[in-house]
């Protein structure tokens, strides 16, 4: 399910830095934990299981804050616009669509570091309809896009681009795996059709993850749009979870086209 959030912003403060992934990630276990802890500290540190590789199952949007100033040198928006919004994702059954609306109303937020941040007020949060899919949508990727490597004698992964050769299967076997982990999820029939076409430029995307802190690293997406034929259930995973790899840090959210 998906919902949209409408903030007002409260303060003063109109800069926010660029990197902001990383702030809403942590509002929103922030804002769960508050209303069941548990469930909370088992999305961030457990999540849902598919032997050693674990899902958080939801995903969200770039905030939408309007046409901003960009200080480059210094990493910074400044925010003109009063009212900023953020699309939210669980995959969760519909009966938690009350639980959500509850749980984000009017909820207070700052995102950014201890030097540039907005203050924000949640005014409205309202659940979107689901997009009606077909075998084949037509994707565009907000956000980047993460898939990753690693070999056995490499200290770090290599981030992947749609240009590299087994880029699709990974995608899929990363949609397989977590569907594998929903508790009472159909079996997906084997085999299945799936065939991933990208059907635009790949933009390089380095974001800057905890920036400032001794956990700060560095994630490399792409940003692009692609054409995907995959059973239906698949499709909805990616409206509700998003597509590829750490999504519940804002990666691989998608439109449908």
């Amino acid at each position: 399910m998906i919902f949209n959030i409408t903030f007002n912003r409260t303060g003063k403060q109109r800069m926010l830095p660029m990197d902001y992934q990383y702030y809403i990630s942590a509002w929103i276990y922030k804002v769960l934990g508050k209303a069941d802890a548990g469930f909370a500290g088992f999305l961030h540190s457990e999540g849902y299981r598919d032997g050693a590789k674990s899902f958080k199952l939801f995903c969200f949007s770039p905030l939408n804050f309007g046409k901003p100033t960009l200080w480059k040198e210094k990493t910074l928006f400044e925010i003109h616009q009063e009212n900023v919004t953020l699309s939210v994702s669980f995959y969760l059954p519909d009966a938690a669509e009350r639980f959500i609306v509850g749980l984000f109303n009017n909820q207070q937020a700052y995102f950014g570091d201890r030097f540039n941040g907005i203050d924000l007020t949640v005014v409205q949060i309202e659940r979107l309809p689901e997009a009606v899919v077909a075998p084949t949508v037509h994707y565009r990727a907000l956000s980047p896009v993460v898939i990753s490597a690693r070999s056995e004698e490499a200290r770090y992964a290599r981030y992947l681009s749609p240009t590299d050769e087994g880029y699709a299967l990974m995608v899929k076997n990363n949609l397989t795996q977590k569907w594998a982990t929903i508790p009472g999820a159909l079996m997906l029939p084997e085999p299945f059709d799936f065939e991933m076409v990208v059907t635009s430029q790949p933009k390089s995307k380095l974001v800057t993850m905890k920036p400032g802190t001794p956990q700060q690293s560095k994630v490399r997406g792409y940003v692009y749009e692609f054409d995907l034929t995959a059973p239906e259930a698949l499709h909805q995973l990616i409206g509700s979870a998003g597509i590829g790899e750490k999504n519940s840090t804002g990666f691989g959210w998608c439109e449908v086209k």
